[in-house]
């Protein structure tokens, strides 16, 4: 790895980035998870809506491809 300034500042920053991501990927599949799990219909149909506002956030910061989230709405549907 280089050693100039700017590469250990970027270092930095994508060390930060991948841990923000590994989160809300982590976030994202643990509520698509509970969809299956939940045992009533009401608690099923808050796990769907807390995925697909979770499924939309992760494309808008492109931490999932666009036509990959609509993939992932369609089969929790």
């Amino acid at each position: 790895m280089a050693r100039s300034k700017q590469s250990l500042k970027r270092h930095r920053t994508d060390v930060l980035k991948a841990k923000r991501n590994r989160s809300k990927m982590r976030e994202l599949r643990s509520v698509i998870r509970s969809i299956n799990e939940s045992d009533t219909p009401e608690n099923r149909e808050k796990a769907m809506r807390k995925a697909q506002s979770l499924i939309d956030k992760a494309s808008r910061k492109h931490l999932l491809h666009p036509n990959k989230a609509n993939r992932l709405k369609h089969s929790i549907m």
